[in-house]
């Protein structure tokens, strides 16, 4: 079959043949891929950003948010049969260990993260487990959905965890519109009735967030921490998610933040300074989010099905994948690339 591999770090992918993946074991699931979701973080891998953390062993293929068809299954999966239409949720896990079975699945400690450290979707195939493949409406088409397998679960994740503590009246501000920020969007307007802020330096996503339900835009020319201030009356905002992670998006968040608020920590690149005083004064709450579990991935496809969430995307055949990765490296991309085998 056809991938596209990393070769070397500093290096531009390659498409290769190689032998497609085989059912091997009781509980894996072959995927045939219709749609593989090209993402930031596959730049940061290039650039040897995880080749440490990953350990993985190179040439590997790439590719971590994907969905497509069922084309093969092993003796014991009974959740999915050949045809299905399934999301992947980005981790196989072992459901044995105790974050497993307290459905925090995204902390096993036995997992494998295809794309990561494994062989991914760039390619015709993926082999994943039935842990990890999600059935999708039959509305719904998998080169449209693929990239919620990751950008849009780890938004949902975040939005979901800012929802518990949203109320009537709140204010949340989503620093940053872009491929995730975009989904934080629709999934904390349909889950919540919270005010939504939106705060991003290009015109055209700040345009796109107020397209797709926000109630403020404001573009980051200099002056968005006052205008933040001045919509909440000087108060600040009870939740910041902040899907930028750098770029002095982590001074803004803290100075947009009110009292006893949440800032939800989603993009990453630059550090957070803040004088622990200002932390204890104020009693706010720094808080992680990394994708989402399996439970979250069913209930974001609960609301793509339901027309709630929809992915902006622009498809790209698997042999034009470096065209997808220069058109996200040099942010011509609204919304998310889409690699079609």
């Amino acid at each position: 079959m056809k991938a596209v591999q990393v070769t070397g770090y500093g290096e531009k992918l390659s498409m290769v043949e190689v032998p497609a993946p085989e059912v091997t074991g009781p509980h894996d699931v072959i995927v045939r891929i219709g749609g593989a979701g090209v993402c930031r973080t596959d730049i940061h891998i290039l650039e040897g950003q995880w080749a440490q953390k990953s350990g993985v062993t190179l040439p590997y293929t790439i590719g971590h948010e994907n969905a497509g068809w069922v084309h093969a299954a092993g003796s014991a999966v009974t959740n999915v049969a050949e045809g299905d239409k399934v999301i992947v949720h980005p981790l196989i896990t072992c459901g044995l260990c105790p974050a497993c079975r307290a459905g925090d699945d995204v902390h096993c400690g036995q997992s494998l993260f295809p794309g990561i450290d494994t062989a991914g979707g760039y390619a015709e195939y993926l082999k994943t487990s039935a842990r990890s493949v999600v059935r999708i409406d039959d509305s719904l088409e998998p080169s449209d959905v693929a990239a919620l397998a990751d950008a849009g679960l780890t938004a949902y994740h975040a939005a979901a965890k800012a929802a518990r503590t949203l109320r009537p009246g709140h204010r949340c501000v989503v620093i940053g519109a872009g491929g995730l920020g975009h989904i934080g969007i629709q999934v904390l307007k349909a889950i919540t009735a919270a005010e939504l802020v939106v705060v991003d330096r290009n015109p055209d996503a700040v345009k796109l967030a107020m397209d797709i339900g926000a109630d403020h835009g404001i573009i980051a020319e200099g002056g968005q921490v006052e205008e933040v201030l001045e919509l909440t009356g000087g108060h600040g905002a009870e939740a910041v998610i902040d899907f930028v992670g750098e770029g002095g998006a982590t001074a803004d968040g803290t100075a947009m933040l009110r009292r006893a608020g949440d800032y939800h920590v989603v993009g990453y690149g630059e550090n957070i300074d803040v004088p622990t005083i200002d932390v204890i004064s104020a009693e706010i709450n720094f808080i992680g989010n990394l994708v989402g579990s399996y439970t979250d991935l069913c209930e974001l496809m609960t609301l793509a099905a339901q027309g709630l969430v929809r992915l902006h995307t622009t498809k790209f055949p698997l042999a034009d994948f470096q065209d997808a990765l220069d058109d996200l490296e040099a942010g011509r991309i609204r919304g998310r690339a889409i690699l079609t085998p």
